[in-house]
């Protein structure tokens, strides 16, 4: 039987276990057109199932490839894969970052675009007046050789050479970019001959482009086109303006690219974020204090409605903070809840309150097309060098944002919120409105509609249909594919803890209980131990019970006197809020014997692998639920709505928008350790709802995939030291005696 055609850019001499099938299925369901679906257990071979295929089908068919993440990880991955294809079956390959990102000059994406078109246009009239100048010599010598009419053109060009020389004269003032500059003046042959010799970093075009003072970033943009891969970031796909220019860049109508997710339930919030709008009470100060410096007609009518937005969201918030609320507002965004089941929500209301003037939506539109104007003189001005910076116009700022507010703000999915945060320079407080999108299929059925096809992949897809309705995906093939590695090298525990509901947490006993299976499961790890809370709060906490000195990204060695008497638990380490992860993960793998508190909801809980001794055991403390916030309770009742028809024994909104999710980031979680075929470990999940234990509609365990479900053995706290006791010495895993029970 003859080898499938895709396996020439398969890198490697022999597939994981499903990974043949795996790429067979995803090439079929491309040759029909299909979007792919795919889930498989951490660590089999994921991009490469999807990858390999996908490239075959747009060598095939002229289509390019476009893989995304939002881990910053799997994208240091996804540049090793590529190299290792290139290596046996030669590809044409970008990584791509944004512009800011890569910016010598260190400008925003819009003084970069104003910089670039004056540039473009200099150099432009500067070849013009030199063709012209080379004209000019030959009409001379021919008006020199007694050819009046030569005379009469020369004096044509001359006239032309002045006014173009006055032109650049002007571009002189102008702001300009030297190192855009020197893309189009000199020969960049030499980078295109290098970009593609192997898969390059931004980072190594950066370099490169440094060096040699040119924009690398411009350049990058020249050489995507008709390329076979590019790596990217999610925003590139699920921005629609970005999509839109991306696309062009890569010389590729939307019908002809190839677009593969990775950690795509992830995909879900990361739509949400893109299309969420939001305005905050500064920008309508700064779209005030512009438009009294205006004198078009039109600038009464916008004032009306900023204005009158403006004092409505301040009275709005001014409202909603109870007593003593205000003097506790802290330096981040807080929401407040605005929203009213009967009518529209108390920042429209007071809106409509405070407007004077004649007509909403007519003044509306005229502050619009009043934005509109301020901003091409803004640009005008910028591109001329009569100012320094490209500024930003607030009133086209502010206008959009209103009109999209009154006009949306009622539909399905849409969520109005208002938020305060207290200004660390000031210590004022000051509000922000915000058009929440609840439904994020608004965003990505758009993309999936319009590309040829896409492959979806992580560990934690299922349910399936779920994720199809969220995204909005229509024709699809499925396919899923548990842990190939021998199920004997790893145990799953379901331990019997009390329920770690929020009310409970502050319980003694309930602490005291946790606190002995997080340290037994340490103690009797031979190697590092990943724990996984629900909150960093909760991390910190337990951190500190078991004897961790204060502070993220401490490191204590607890013996016998460190807090916890006879216990000896190595180096224990605390994540947060603002740490560096990575630094921290390092320091943590290098680290023998050591447990590493951190949240559920942090970064280090996927897309970063812990081969072998980095991490042995994991455990996932408690049913890490998002925090049940009025936006929350807005999701749920969009989905409700939205979903209604769906056969789910319990409520969608509940299912789809927390308890799925919740499940997918615990088997995220999990999924950290047993990462190859001779790797093992042992995995614990301690709250009584993951055990068989009758629950009611607590329970979560019937959440997880069939095969994942079979794998959870019930273990009491008590046990769960001789479980993991049993598991280890069975492989010889510990450096000498095994710790006494």
């Amino acid at each position: 039987m003859s080898e499938s055609p895709h396996l020439r850019f398969f890198p490697y001499e022999e597939p994981y276990p499903n990974q043949r099938e795996a790429m067979d299925r995803i090439a079929n369901a491309l040759d029909r057109g299909q979007d792919v679906l795919f889930e498989g257990a951490p660590g089999t071979g994921k991009t490469l199932s999807a990858l390999v295929p996908a490239l075959e089908h747009a060598r095939e068919h002229d289509r390019t490839v476009v893989i995304t993440t939002n881990v910053h990880q799997q994208m240091r991955q996804f540049v090793e894969d590529a190299r290792a294809i290139t290596r046996e079956e030669p590809i044409r390959a970008v990584v791509f970052k944004g512009k800011s990102s890569m910016c010598h000059i260190d400008v925003d994406y819009q003084e970069c675009q104003t910089l670039r078109d004056t540039t473009r246009e200099l150099v432009e009239t500067e070849s013009d007046v030199r063709e012209l100048e080379a004209r000019q010599r030959e009409l001379l010598a021919e008006s020199r050789e007694g050819d009046a009419g030569a005379a009469e053109s020369r004096e044509a060009v001359m006239e032309e050479l002045d006014e173009l020389e006055d032109e650049i004269d002007e571009y002189e003032a102008a702001n300009v970019c030297a190192h855009y500059r020197n893309n189009l003046v000199e020969d960049t042959d030499e980078f295109f001959r290098w970009l593609f010799e192997d898969v390059r970093t931004p980072e190594d075009v950066y370099a490169y482009a440094d060096e040699r003072e040119l924009c690398g970033y411009e350049l990058l943009k020249e050489g995507m086109e008709g390329v076979d891969l590019v790596v990217c970031n999610y925003h590139h796909l699920l921005d629609p303006n970005i999509r839109e220019q991306f696309f062009r860049w890569i010389d590729r109508d939307p019908s002809e690219i190839i677009t593969v997710f990775d950690e795509a339930h992830n995909v879900e919030d990361a739509a949400r974020d893109h299309a969420t709008q939001t305005l905050t009470e500064t920008t309508l100060d700064a779209a005030l204090e512009e438009l009294a410096d205006s004198d078009d007609s039109r600038a009464e009518a916008a004032e009306n409605v900023v204005r009158a937005f403006r004092d409505a969201l301040a009275e709005t918030y001014d409202d909603a903070l109870g007593f003593g609320q205000r003097e506790s507002v802290g330096e981040s965004w807080e929401d407040l809840s605005i929203a009213n089941e009967d009518r529209r929500d108390d920042l429209t209301l007071a809106f409509l309150r405070n407007y004077e003037g004649n007509g909403i939506d007519t003044e509306t539109e005229l502050a619009v097309q009043l934005g509109g104007a301020l901003d091409e003189e803004y640009e005008r001005r910028y591109r001329d060098g009569e100012t320094t910076t490209r500024t930003e116009c607030q009133t086209l700022q502010v206008a959009r944002f209103v009109s999209t507010w009154m006009e949306e703000g009622t539909e399905l999915g849409q969520y109005p919120v208002v938020s305060v945060r207290r200004d660390g320079a000031t210590d004022e407080v000051y509000g922000r409105a915000e058009l929440y999108t609840c439904i994020p299929r608004e965003v990505t059925e758009e993309l999936f509609d319009e590309v040829a096809a896409s492959v979806l992949m992580s560990a934690t897809l299922r349910p399936f249909d779920v994720t199809k309705d969220v995204l909005g995906l229509a024709d699809v093939a499925a396919l899923a594919y548990e842990m190939g590695y021998p199920e004997e090298n790893r145990r799953t525990f379901a331990v019997d803890t009390p329920p770690l509901f929020a009310s409970e947490r502050n319980d003694p006993e309930t602490q005291e209980t946790v606190s002995s299976v997080l340290r037994d499961a340490i103690r009797f790890t031979p190697g590092n131990t990943l724990a996984f809370f629900p909150s960093y709060a909760e991390a910190e906490r337990y951190h500190e019970r078991l004897g961790g000195s204060a502070g993220t990204g401490a490191g204590a060695d607890v013996g016998s006197g460190g807090g916890l008497a006879g216990a000896d638990l190595g180096s224990l380490y605390l994540d947060g809020p603002g740490e560096d992860e990575e630094d921290l993960r390092r320091t943590f793998v290098e680290s023998d014997d050591a447990a590493l508190f951190t949240s559920l909801w942090g970064t280090l809980a996927e897309g970063v692998s812990f081969d072998d001794d980095d991490a042995r055991t994991v455990v996932v403390v408690g049913v890490p639920y998002p925090h049940l916030s009025d936006r929350m309770e807005a999701v749920q009742d969009a989905y409700n709505r939205a979903f209604a028809d769906r056969d789910r024994a319990r409520d969608p909104g509940w299912a789809y928008a927390v308890e799925i999710p919740t499940i997918r980031k615990t088997r995220q979680a999990i999924g950290r350790v047993v990462r190859g075929p001779d790797d093992f470990g042992v995995r614990i999940l301690a709250d009584r709802r993951y055990t068989t234990a009758d629950m009611g509609k607590y329970s979560v365990r019937g959440a997880f995939p069939p095969e994942e479900r079979e794998e959870l053995l019930d273990v009491d706290p008590e046990k769960l030291k001789f479980a993991t006791l049993n598991f280890y010495a069975d492989r010889d895993a510990y450096d000498g005696a095994p710790p006494e029970p």
